[in-house]
């Protein structure tokens, strides 16, 4: 086993909601009624049976995230968090992250998340417009934010990250840049900012097609994405990745594991996960997810080998979502090629559109090509 292999991230799922945002696509259910303890003690199974099949030297990240992780009650973190201490190499965890949500907080949860290593939380916000946050299904309030923060800062939480979602119905650049000043004015460390996606199954796109609902046009949208690269530089959050904004020293390494293509396990109902040259993917309903893991099974339902073609294309894609591009280097060492020979006219032709910076050390997207991603990774896609 190579010892890039040895070293392995970890996404962990808890599916369980209080309510469901009208835009959210997750895989998540309503928490009451469901069988949490039981699928607690059932995500510590499935994790220990890959750490016997996949042993590891070390764990660089973990991110336990949702549904609403900080929708479990006190004893259910502490049974939850405790598990992975017990299982996981903590002492090589440089960070471990949990999702919130604004108004889950108390002091003793706080308490919890801190007894067993919790350094990083990532907290939920999407607006602070509150008109807007009841049109788009959220159960907290602009105040309940602010609530939160204080309660972080009294627990001594001094890394944390808040998401926004911007091109939501309805909403104004004038309503979206209130919003921008609000964030920054609390001065975090790090801040993630995404553009509204309608996903199928969700209540927004059948609102949409029902002609319910109207979104902000392209145009708009462009403006919010500009306002906020603006916004972030002004309070000095550099950019990182597409949508992305930390304080240096405070990005998200877990994301990074992500983009930078590197393993990582995915645990829990509907997780994914990324070992070797294979992509794999759990169960997603809850019961699907239990059964197996009961019989003493993993919840495995589909996996996918990677082609070398695959797996070149998708160190592009994600590569390239960080402002520091693609290393030409770190390729060529991954692959036993180098860039020029795979994508040479490919490189000439992003350059002379100016979507593309090709330096001698790596290539990079241009200002022009942020805003149009997508249309720039479809140009690595291989025959």
């Amino acid at each position: 086993m190579k010892e890039s292999t040895k070293r392995i991230s970890a996404y962990i799922h808890i599916p369980f909601c209080e309510h469901i945002c009208y835009y959210c696509d997750f895989n998540k259910v309503f928490k009451e009624g469901q069988p949490v303890d039981e699928y607690i003690e059932m995500l510590l199974r499935e994790m220990e049976l890959t750490l016997a099949q996949q042993p590891i030297d070390a764990s660089p990240t973990l991110y336990v995230g949702g549904g609403t992780p900080t929708s479990l009650s006190d004893k259910q973190l502490d049974r939850l968090l405790g598990g992975i201490n017990q299982l996981f190499p903590m002492e090589t965890v440089e960070e471990f992250t949990l999702e919130a949500n604004p108004g889950d907080l108390t002091m003793d949860k706080l308490q919890v998340l801190k007894d067993h290593g919790i350094d990083r939380l990532s907290m939920g916000v999407q607006t602070f417009d509150d008109k807007l946050l009841k049109k788009i299904g959220r159960k907290h309030t602009a105040r309940d934010v602010y609530d939160s923060i204080a309660l972080l800062e009294k627990a001594g939480f001094d890394n944390v990250s808040i998401d926004l979602i911007y091109a939501l119905p309805g909403q104004t650049l004038e309503s979206f840049r209130d919003t921008l000043q609000r964030a920054l004015a609390l001065d975090l460390p790090h801040y993630s900012l995404y553009s509204l996606i309608l996903e199928n199954k969700t209540m927004f796109m059948n609102w949409v097609r029902q002609g319910r609902l109207t979104l902000p046009d392209q145009e708009e949208e462009g403006l919010m994405f500009e306002e906020t690269i603006r916004a972030m530089e002004a309070g000095g959050r550099y950019q990182y990745e597409i949508s992305n904004f930390a304080k240096s020293g405070k990005e998200s390494k877990h994301n990074q594991v992500y983009w930078q293509n590197e393993h990582y396990f995915g645990f829990g109902a509907g997780a994914s996960g990324y070992l070797g040259r294979e992509r794999y993917k759990n169960f997603g309903p809850i019961q699907h997810y239990l059964a197996p893991l009961r019989e003493g099974h993993l919840p495995v339902y589909e996996k996918e080998t990677l082609t070398r073609n695959n797996q070149i294309e998708e160190e592009l894609f994600l590569g390239l979502r960080l402002l520091s591009g693609v290393e030409k280097t770190h390729f060529a060492e991954k692959f036993g090629v180098t860039l020029e020979t795979v994508y040479g006219p490919v490189l000439k032709e992003l350059v002379d559109k100016g979507w593309l910076v090709d330096e001698p050390d790596r290539i990079r997207l241009t200002q022009t090509g942020l805003y149009i991603g997508n249309d720039v990774f479809e140009r690595f896609l291989l025959d």
